[in-house]
């Protein structure tokens, strides 16, 4: 990681710039999302010549005062810039209006995680999900994901899918390079990996083992693409040392899933994995380590998502170093037998078996 591994070369006039916009940083995000919102980044990038105040307000249910502060921030924000009295759109404007990733990101930090992460410093001193209560009534957000307001569900699942979504296409050849036959999704949340197995072979059978709200998503999916036939539900708690684990998977697949949990939690997960795989059997585990990514923008949305972890879902999960998660694997009986880095939007694919006897 280059980008981390020196100090920044910045003069202390821009140092200090930086650490104004970090201290104005909930103002710059509001803004961004409400010039989103009204179509105020549309308006501006469809004139070509630019744009004065008074065509936005005319093409807009706000205000002059609301158009003219939005866009006067714009300005310092580096969102437009302005000439002879017309606003143009600047090249973060473009990707603030185009690009998927900004827009998925924007989406979820304000539905599902601003208010929360309001209460980062009480989720912090006590280890557990204090801004949770801003969403609903649970110990950890997955009991609840189904039970999400509408908008807030799918900001949520919009940006968990975007990332793995990205990756399916490179995935499926290696994992199906083994020829597994019975594929246990740990984690399958609704279904969305097991549908695209089942795509992409007609033989293979898919377990899903998640909690019982997503399971009644995933299999409502499954019976709508008609592969329900194929796509066995498998109700437990992963979290429950009491509750079953299914057993003797060709292939055990964790995406996007041992961050979920605790350093703890993920080597008895893992444990429990390697108790239950056949000798042959493989373990692959997809996540997004904050150390592999290729270009400093991945690392440092990967490392923002694990305060959402610390807020929001569960209080004592993060989004990991690549080290730490061997070193889990490890303890936990297994040992890496490949190791792919930079597939889809910088994710890792650590397939894993069974330590010899």
């Amino acid at each position: 990681m280059p980008f981390y591994q020196s100090p920044k070369k910045i003069s202390a006039f821009d140092a200090k710039f930086e650490a104004q916009k970090i201290a104005f940083a909930p103002v710059t995000f509001q803004v961004a999302r409400c010039l989103h919102k009204f179509g105020l980044l549309n308006q501006v990038e469809q004139s070509s010549n630019g744009t004065t105040l008074a065509q936005l307000c005319a093409n807009s249910n706000l205000s002059e005062y609301a158009i003219h502060v939005l866009v006067d921030m714009g300005l310092s924000m580096g969102i437009f810039w302005h000439k002879d009295d017309c606003y143009h759109l600047d090249k973060i404007g473009h990707f603030l209006l185009h690009d998927d990733m900004a827009v998925k990101n924007l989406n979820f930090i304000h539905d599902v995680c601003y208010q929360g992460l309001f209460d980062l410093d009480e989720a912090l001193l006590q280890g557990k999900p204090t801004g949770l209560k801003h969403l609903g009534d649970w110990k950890t957000i997955y009991p609840g994901l189904s039970q999400l307001p509408k908008h807030i569900k799918k900001s949520w699942f919009e940006f968990d899918h975007y990332y793995s979504d990205h990756a399916f296409e490179a995935l499926l050849p290696l994992i199906f390079k083994t020829k597994p036959k019975h594929i246990v999704d740990v984690g399958g949340n609704t279904g969305k990996w097991a549908l695209a197995c089942t795509r992409y072979n007609n033989e293979v059978n898919v377990t899903i083992m998640d909690l019982p709200g997503q399971l009644e998503v995933a299999m409502k999916n499954a019976a709508d693409n008609h592969v329900a036939d194929r796509i066995q539900p498998f109700e437990t708690d992963l979290l429950d040392d009491n509750k079953p684990f299914c057993q003797h998977g060709d292939l055990y697949w964790m995406s996007q899933f041992l961050d979920c949990f605790s350093n703890s939690q993920i080597i008895n997960i893992l444990q429990r994995t390697a108790a239950a795989m056949k000798p042959d059997s493989v373990l692959c585990i997809l996540e997004t380590y904050w150390d592999r990514q290729p270009y400093e923008a991945g690392a440092y949305c990967v490392n923002a998502t694990s305060l959402y972890f610390t807020a929001i879902a569960n209080g004592n999960s993060r989004m990991y170093h690549s080290k730490d998660m061997l070193k889990m694997i490890s303890e936990a009986g297994l040992y890496v037998d490949e190791d792919i880095d930079n597939i889809g939007l910088g994710h890792t694919l650590l397939r894993c078996k069974k330590k010899p006897n």
